[in-house]
C-alpha cells in the first residue's frame, strides 16, 4: 500500500531560543543565526535533490519564515508558491511556563519533569498541553497528511516538542522513549517513512547554538 514520505524540519533559532526563554506559542522572529540555519538546511535539501509535493508550516513566524526560505531556495526567487499554514503544526502550549527562562524549569516544575542529556522537559504545569495531548494531535496530523497525500513527499515545518511527537505517532513509539532518544535541533531534517526505520530518521543535522 503506497504511503507518503513525510519530512520534518524544525524552525531556525528564534529570539527566545537565543535568550534561553521557553517560547511555546510566543511568536518571536528568527535571529540572524536562525535565518542562516534555515538557509543551510534549504541548500542541503536542494543539493540532495529532494523535492516536495506540498510544504506545510506551523503558523508561528519562526516556523513559517523557515518554510519560506526552504521554498524560495527550491523554487527560485521568481516563483510565487509559498508554504501552506497548518494550525495543528503549532508548538506545544507551554501554559504557565510560556516566557519563563529555561533555567527555572526544575525549580518550578520538579519533580514532574523528564531530564535528558540536552533538555529538561516539564510534563504537566498548569495550562500546558501534556505529551499525551501532543501525541494525539500528532496522530491527527499524520492521518490528515496521509489522506491528502497518499504517496509522494511532503515537508512539515514545525517545532521541537511537536516534531518529536509526530515522529512518535508515525512510528507508534512511546513518547517518553522518544524524548530520551534524540535531540531535534533547529533547522534539522527528519524523514518519516515506512521504507526506513526510526533510527534512520535524521537526514541532516545542523550546527546548534541552543536547545
Amino acid at each position: 500500500m503506497p504511503s507518503p514520505k513525510i519530512y520534518l524540519a524544525r524552525h531556525g533559532q528564534d529570539q527566545d531560543n537565543a535568550s534561553g526563554i521557553l517560547n511555546g506559542h510566543r511568536d518571536q522572529p528568527l535571529t540572524a543565526i536562525g535565518t542562516s540555519q534555515a538557509q543551510n538546511v534549504a541548500r542541503k535539501i536542494r543539493e540532495t535533490g529532494l523535492c516536495f509535493d506540498a510544504v506545510y508550516s506551523s503558523p508561528l513566524r519562526r516556523a513559517f519564515r523557515t518554510a519560506e526560505i526552504i521554498v524560495e531556495t527550491l523554487n527560485g526567487p521568481d516563483e510565487t508558491n509559498e508554504p501552506s499554514r497548518l494550525d495543528e503544526l503549532i508548538e506545544r502550549d507551554f501554559g504557565v511556563m510560556t516566557g519563563v527562562p529555561t533555567s527555572e524549569i526544575k525549580d518550578r516544575c520538579g519533580p514532574n519533569i523528564l531530564e535528558t542529556d540536552t533538555i529538561t522537559y516539564f510534563l504537566s504545569p498548569k495550562g500546558a498541553e501534556t505529551f499525551p495531548d501532543l501525541l494525539s494531535r500528532a496522530k491527527r496530523v499524520i492521518d490528515d497528511i496521509v489522506r491528502k497525500h497518499p504517496d509522494g513527499s511532503v515537508l512539515l515545518v514545525t517545532h521541537g516538542d511537536f516534531g518529536k511527537m509526530l515522529y512518535a505517532a508515525f512510528y507508534q513509539l512511546d513518547w517518553r522513549d522518544v524524548l530520551n532518544q534524540f535531540h531535534f535541533g533547529n533547522s534539522e531534517l527528519l524523514l518519516l517513512s515506512k521504507d526506513s526505520s526510526p533510527d534512520q530518521a535524521h537526514v541532516f543535522e545542523i550546527e546548534q547554538y541552543n536547545h
